[in-house]
């Protein structure tokens, strides 16, 4: 049985997130990503394996190497979900804000 890992737990680690952040801007091999932290090897690797499996990462073998890009098709449906959710806070701070002016303005009148 293959389990698909969920995307969101996935991201929710600060180092698959900085995994992310690097790939975002060129494709690199588990050595370069590596190289970018103070863990072991092994552990980016798993790290690695994750986001594949959630298909945040697409590997690609080039000779003996294989290099990791980031699948914007994945990238973009996390955005989509997460679109909803950010305008119903934008328009609450909106309305926090009409609140605090216009206490602000009753207090120095």
């Amino acid at each position: 049985m293959n389990l698909r890992r969920d995307v969101f737990q996935a991201i929710a680690d600060p180092t698959r997130r900085a995994i992310l952040v690097l790939v975002a801007s060129q494709s690199m091999t588990a050595g370069a990503i590596a190289s970018n932290f103070d863990t072991a090897r092994p552990t980016v690797s798993k790290h690695l394996q994750i986001l594949t499996a959630c298909e945040l990462l697409k590997p690609e073998q080039n000779g003996r190497e294989i290099y990791y890009h980031l699948n914007p098709r994945k990238m973009k449906e996390i955005a989509d979900f997460i679109e909803p959710f950010r305008n119903m806070w934008d328009e609450r701070f909106d309305k926090l804000e009409s609140i605090m002016k216009a206490y602000q303005s009753k207090k120095t009148e």
